[in-house]
């Protein structure tokens, strides 16, 4: 049997993109601004003018709209926040006429409806960065383990602490590190999805719904 085809909306460089091909996926990218480390196969589009009747070759989709909106910073500066767009209603009543299955993520503070939360500490990382993530389809997480180790400011990290990746990392190979992630620069890791989180879920659709063994 063919491995199923994902499109990964909101792509940027690729962390999700890179657990989903993990779990067993063919992924296609895309992104309204050019990603030249983004791994697979990439199309340079805004999301929001795709033709979205027009996506029968792909099993999954998984998106990933801008944060900044939900964010807890933004949140704290309704000026900021009002800057940024809040996509996800519109998003998902796209997606609801796709007639696929999807995934949105997400963080925290973000208006998902019935999320499992992700965190690094699941999947054995030093790492906490908290994401949510809606399905069509029902989604389990695992066991989240407490949090027991402080974590540094972002951009302000001490050895002994649990780095924040977010702003100025650094040093940016113990970040690339516990993210999992080796290809990106500063900038595209403080964005990225860990690879852990998207392999665990694509893993979950490939198991059962597509009757796949990786």
């Amino acid at each position: 049997m063919s491995k199923p085809l994902l499109l990964d909306l909101f792509c940027g460089a690729g962390g999700a993109s890179v657990g989903y091909e993990r779990a067993g996926f063919v992924v296609v990218g895309v992104d309204i601004n050019p990603q030249p480390n983004y791994p697979y196969t990439f199309v340079q589009k805004d999301v929001m003018k795709i033709n979205w009747y027009d996506l029968r070759m792909f099993d999954l989709i998984h998106a990933s709209p801008p944060c900044q909106y939900y964010s807890y910073m933004s949140a704290c500066r309704p000026e900021l926040a009002s800057k940024y767009p809040d996509l996800i209603e519109t998003l998902r009543e796209k997606l609801n006429k796709s007639n696929k299955y999807y995934v949105i993520e997400n963080v925290v503070g973000a208006p998902l409806r019935d999320p499992i939360m992700l965190c690094g500490q699941m999947f054995g990382a030093d790492l906490y960065r908290h994401r949510l993530f809606e399905s069509n389809r029902p989604l389990k997480a695992p066991q989240h383990p407490e949090h027991m180790i402080p974590a540094s400011k972002a951009g302000h990290w001490k050895p002994g602490t649990i780095m924040s990746v977010a702003g100025h990392i650094a040093p940016i190979a113990h970040a690339r590190k516990i993210m999992g992630i080796d290809w990106m620069n500063r900038a595209e890791l403080a964005e990225a999805i860990p690879p852990a989180y998207t392999e665990y879920i694509g893993r979950q659709f490939i198991e059962r719904y597509y009757a796949i063994t990786p």
